[in-house]
């Protein structure tokens, strides 16, 4: 079914819609600032998606419609903006029901972090591209963490929802991967799966959803200002 990959985003959309007017969390007083933020921190990624789309990976003709925008289906760019705005509707949730607490272990291991960005180089220029460019990814976004001062990996809360996201990803990303709805050349990566799903899109998807949170948070702050 050629629209399946738009029902699939709207089942991701809808459970978030449907609980922010809860009395307590009232997500919906937060869609703008979450709407932007996902829509920013989109840009990156889709632009990745787009660049290596044909070569890392390729969708599956029968389940996407055949409109392109950049060589993407309209589902994808959809699911950059739905994944990250239900994923903020998790943080809220997590925020109000805990308050922050920072671990300074996190803060030193942070800096190891830099110590990645040569290995994954090494290992994009020896081929495989797709590990490589998900390890330098995710270092810049925790170094972007740090200069921003928004410091969300060593706030503990941080740790819930991505512990939440892993989840969410066993099952979302399972479904793409076993479907298949997005098809992988192996050559590119480690060729790890969990279940069937790249072990790389695991750092892909976390890269994104923690810019997304410091997007938000630096968001929220000047709209407090």
């Amino acid at each position: 079914m050629k629209i399946e990959y738009l029902l699939f985003n709207l089942l991701i959309i809808s459970g978030p819609i449907a609980l922010s007017f809860d009395s307590r969390v009232r997500y919906i007083r937060n869609w703008g600032k979450a709407a932007l933020a996902s829509l920013l921190s989109l840009v990156p990624f889709i632009m990745w998606d787009s660049l290596v789309t044909g070569r890392h990976w390729w969708f599956n003709h029968a389940y996407t419609l055949n409109i392109r925008i950049l060589g993407l289906p309209i589902g994808e760019w959809l699911f950059f903006f739905t994944v990250p705005f239900a994923c903020l509707f998790i943080w809220e949730i997590i925020t109000y029901f805990r308050p922050r607490r920072n671990i300074l272990l996190f803060a030193k291991l942070r800096l190891l972090w830099l110590l990645v960005i040569p290995v994954g180089m090494w290992l994009f220029f020896t081929g495989l591209e797709y590990t490589g460019a998900v390890l330098i990814a995710l270092s810049i976004v925790s170094l972007l963490d740090k200069l921003t001062k928004t410091n969300i990996i060593v706030d503990a809360r941080y740790y819930i929802i991505l512990g939440i996201l892993i989840g969410l990803m066993l099952v979302f990303n399972g479904y793409l991967t076993a479907r298949p709805l997005v098809l992988y050349d192996s050559s590119y990566q480690l060729d790890i799966r969990i279940i069937t799903i790249p072990v790389e899109d695991f750092l892909y998807g976390i890269s994104h959803i923690l810019l997304t949170l410091i997007v938000y948070t630096k968001i929220k702050e000047r709209r407090r200002d």
